[in-house]
């Protein structure tokens, strides 16, 4: 669609509210799925975020990189398994997850910051004692070497945000013991954004949101209150994989962000669009209180 002058200055003026609004605030964007896996969409999340910077929104990135990982454990002949949707992480595991997260993809994307004219820098949460993690343990699975954290350090964050800079995190923690955890990306940008006391915490996925009917894509669910989600899950309406992400939904809001977005990772500038225009695209978790 080919927008006339006037009508590209009416969309930035409908805009200005919210860039107002977000004006000096921290929005955490937990980045994964087809939109790392895609240059177009890619580019266009870095984009977004460079903008947000820009315009004086406080960004924070943290990405996983599940098909990289999965992709040298091939090439290794190494056999990867899931539990409840968690990567069962042995000793091999654990280094080639810390490898690709901390290495690979996080500086791949650092790099494309600075490409693009951004200032980034590119941490794990083993940088600065970042992310402190204890082995997840459910008293039925081994996980190996996942990690449930148990402390944010927000000074790391917080002096690269001070100094002009987006953080760009990857989800590899350090324990005690001083061993490293592999953490599920959507969790530790929960446990972030609520460390950091954020005005919105954004995951890009590969559906339009929560759907009613997980195989309709018509039937998206604009807006959760917290207090509908448990009702949903036992109805069976959310479901699968949606369901530990609406759980650090709701992580990140107990814990001082103002409101959570799920939303399609497939559509160009999806940040944008949730952040600064009314109808936004994708599912909106808030609190009624």
């Amino acid at each position: 669609m080919d927008f006339s002058f006037a009508q590209k200055a009416q969309v930035l003026s409908e805009a200005l509210p919210y860039i107002q609004k977000y004006n000096n605030k921290t929005v955490v964007v937990k980045y994964g799925g087809n939109a790392m896996i895609n240059q177009d969409m890619k580019n266009a999340v870095i984009s977004d975020c460079l903008l947000l910077k820009q315009v004086g929104v406080n960004v924070v990135l943290v990405h996983g990189g599940g098909p990289e990982i999965n992709d040298m454990l091939k090439k290794i002949g190494k056999d990867s398994y899931f539990i409840n949707g968690l990567r069962h992480t042995d000793e091999e595991t654990m280094n080639i997850v810390q490898m690709s997260l901390a290495g690979k993809v996080n500086k791949d994307l650092t790099a494309q910051f600075i490409q693009n004219g951004g200032k980034a820098i590119g941490i794990c949460g083993m940088d600065g004692g970042l992310l402190e993690a204890v082995r997840l343990e459910d008293g039925e699975n081994d996980y190996g070497y996942v990690g449930d954290i148990e402390k944010v350090n927000i000074k790391v964050i917080n002096d690269i945000i001070n100094a002009g800079y987006i953080p760009v995190v990857a989800t590899v923690a350090v324990g005690k013991d001083g061993h490293s955890y592999n953490v599920n990306a959507d969790t530790a940008a929960a446990k972030i954004a609520g460390a950091l006391n954020a005005e919105k915490i954004i995951l890009l996925t590969d559906t339009r949101g929560v759907l009613r009917d997980k195989d309709d894509e018509n039937t998206l669910i604009q807006k959760i209150k917290t207090q509908e989600i448990h009702e949903y899950i036992e109805q069976g309406i959310i479901q699968g994989g949606m369901i530990p992400k609406l759980n650090c939904c709701l992580t990140a809001m107990s814990e001082g962000v103002k409101s959570a977005l799920i939303t399609d990772g497939r559509v160009a500038h999806c940040i944008l669009i949730e952040l600064f225009t009314e109808a936004g695209l994708g599912t909106m978790i808030y609190d009624e209180e």
